[in-house]
């Protein structure tokens, strides 16, 4: 068989694109997808003095046959096919992300048909007629943008790490990230990070312990937010038998356990101002007593710790030491917010989705184009907690092999407003009956009675107690779905508690809301 002439899908199909390709003599593989044997001959002839090898589908069956089994660099794809649009065939390269370059056939009168091709991810499009030099010039250039994007991978494959510790993600704001983890690790300096909730800072501190001389040694992590004040130096420090009640025997605290390795102090600015000065004592000398105890201990301790608050505000709102904050300020850390990460959403969406689907039995593999333009167009200001809650949601609540954009739940629909648990969807009128839509302004039209109409701090209370009893009492794990600190629990509860005690008034909510 000549090296340019045409060959069928079927033929690929039965011999292997692979066996084709060998027997190309190294011309690069074209896919002309087009139904008119006229117009095929038509631009294979154009084609014949060219290093290509074309392969002629003259269905989108046959078309999508060719690309499951290889993808061609190139596709030379008509809209019109007797049996499906050409665009499903677009879609389902821009899905599976294949490195194909499709430029689009179409006629004079489906031009806005082209324009919508390329925004969906079309490379180009050509208008028939078209001549020969058109053509050429054309498939060059989709081969160049082919080859340039190829060097680039490469260049983010050696240069670019996608993957760091516990991390995913490429983007230059991470990339910033892994170095000054790299610079930290190997000494004893004490690591300050910052960062909204739901950034990774737990996963930082133990990308710095893993890569350090202590790797093999104990990471030990206290959340002060998640403890009660009157406990939390007993967490710490431990304490002696008897050194109060319900201290039934000694007790070894964070520091004695991580005595050779680290000890990470999470959302350190929500420690208790009176404890903060006992930490810095043992920051300086290494030394501390337990709760109760009179004999001095001393341990080898590298400390990392974070919070989610600006530390200096902290500072001057009284609540975080001075001395402390420069004490623990060494070496600092940025934790960026998803919003600022670019494509890692989608980088970390895909490895959510890969887990979840494992886990719970599903098909799901990819995202589709809408999907992924939704997730990166959305704010996420769960961060990466939030992100992992959402494909969670989506694998748990649906099945298929490619998640759509109608599958997101509401934070990333159209209307952009999720339901809060406990309260009315949006757009709703609240205790109507029948679920009928409430008027949207401001008018005449009577409404429920205001008796149906429950208190928020009510609400509130019976979502948090209702995450708490999910989580079989775990308060920290029940503030992650909620998405708050765990210290807000329980002061709330401590509030709600003290109300309780005291002579009900449904006039006056609890104090501390």
């Amino acid at each position: 068989m000549p090296p340019n002439a045409e060959q069928s899908a079927h033929e690929i199909h039965d011999r292997g694109v692979s066996e084709v390709a060998a027997e190309s003599g190294g011309r690069t593989m074209v896919l002309l997808v087009e139904d008119s044997p006229s117009l095929a001959r038509v631009y294979l002839e154009y084609l014949r003095d060219e290093p290509f090898e074309v392969v002629h589908a003259d269905t989108g069956k046959d078309a999508l046959r060719v690309l499951r089994e290889k993808a061609p660099p190139v596709v030379l794809l008509d809209l019109k096919l007797p049996d499906m649009d050409g665009m499903e065939i677009l879609r389902y390269v821009q899905d599976n992300r294949l490195s194909t370059a499709v430029v689009v056939i179409t006629a004079h009168g489906s031009i806005n048909v082209a324009v919508d091709a390329m925004r969906g991810g079309a490379f180009d499009f050509l208008v028939k007629p078209f001549n020969a030099e058109r053509l050429v010039f054309t498939l060059r250039n989709a081969l160049e943008r082919q080859r340039l994007t190829r060097i680039v991978e490469t260049y983010e494959e050696d240069i670019v790490r996608r993957q760091y510790g516990g991390f995913i993600g490429s983007s230059l704001a991470m990339q910033a990230v892994y170095r000054i983890i790299d610079g930290a690790a190997s000494s004893r300096a004490t690591v300050f990070i910052t960062g909204e909730s739901g950034t990774g800072k737990e996963i930082c501190a133990e990308a710095v312990h893993e890569r350090s001389p202590r790797k093999n040694a104990p990471f030990v992590a206290i959340n002060c937010a998640a403890i009660p004040k009157d406990l939390i130096e007993s967490e710490i420090f431990g304490h002696v038998k008897g050194a109060f009640t319900g201290a039934l025997e000694d007790r070894e605290g964070a520091a004695a356990r991580a005595d050779g390795g680290t000890l990470f102090l999470d959302e350190i600015c929500d420690m208790d101002i009176n404890l903060q000065s006992k930490l810095l004592r043992f920051i300086q000398t290494g030394s501390f007593l337990k709760v109760g105890g009179g004999k001095t201990e001393k341990v080898d301790v590298r400390f990392i710790c974070a919070t989610n608050r600006d530390p200096l505000k902290a500072v001057e709102a009284g609540e975080f030491r001075e001395d402390l904050y420069y004490r623990l300020h060494v070496i600092p850390i940025y934790m960026p917010p998803l919003r600022e990460r670019g494509k890692d959403v989608l980088e970390i969406a895909r490895a959510f989705l890969a887990a979840y689907a494992s886990e719970e039995g599903r098909r799901f593999r990819t995202f589709t184009a809408e999907a992924e333009a939704k997730l990166l167009a959305y704010d996420w200001p769960g961060n990466v907690r939030q992100l992992q809650n959402i494909v969670r949601n989506v694998v748990v609540l649906n099945d298929g092999e490619v998640v759509g954009g109608e599958m997101l739940p509401p934070p990333l629909r159209s209307d952009g407003v999720a339901a809060s648990p406990g309260l009315p969807e949006p757009g709703r009128d609240v205790g109507g009956e029948g679920g009928e839509p409430a008027a949207s302004g401001l008018d005449d039209t009577p409404q429920a009675p205001l008796a149906t109409v429950r208190p928020l701090w009510q609400i509130e209370r019976d979502t948090i107690e209702a995450a708490i009893r999910h989580c079989g009492g775990n308060i920290p794990r029940a503030a992650a779905l909620l998405e708050v600190s765990p210290s807000t629990i329980y002061r709330k509860r401590q509030a709600w508690a003290q109300d309780a005690a005291e002579p009900e008034d449904s006039a006056i909510k609890p104090a501390g809301y």
